[in-house]
């Protein structure tokens, strides 16, 4: 193995790495953030906790949110990948969203949050 192949690989194990602990938590706290963060954001997740849903249905579920502001929200998550779109051929086209993995392991922490607020707030 050449050095040039060995710091690569050494780099490629690096990226690859999940400290069980991590280091740096207000990095991994404002990555978090900025997936997450997004005024729409929780309360979208929250619906998608419950299945597969429709964006009327979110829209009604969230009763103050645009369709502007559900659309730009949803596509944030798609693009983070908390969240998945599934266009159906009808006319008009069907469209449901779902969680995904990384979506569902949002859970627990969200779960953890409503038991804060209850205390504290």
């Amino acid at each position: 193995m050449t050095l040039h192949e060995s710091k690569t690989a050494s780099a490629k194990e690096a990226s690859s790495y999940i400290p069980k602990s991590p280091v740096n938590v207000e990095c991994s706290i404002e990555k978090a953030l900025d997936v997450i963060g997004g005024k729409w954001s929780f309360l979208v997740i929250r619906e998608l906790f419950c299945g597969k849903k429709r964006f009327g249905e979110l829209q009604r579920s969230i009763q103050s949110v645009s369709p502007k502001s559900l659309t730009d929200t949803l596509r944030h998550l798609e693009e983070y990948g908390v969240l998945e779109r599934t266009a159906y051929p009808t006319v008009p086209v069907t469209v449901e969203y779902s969680l995904t993995p990384k979506g569902e392991d949002l859970h627990q922490m969200i779960k953890e949050m409503k038991v804060w607020a209850a205390k504290w707030c």
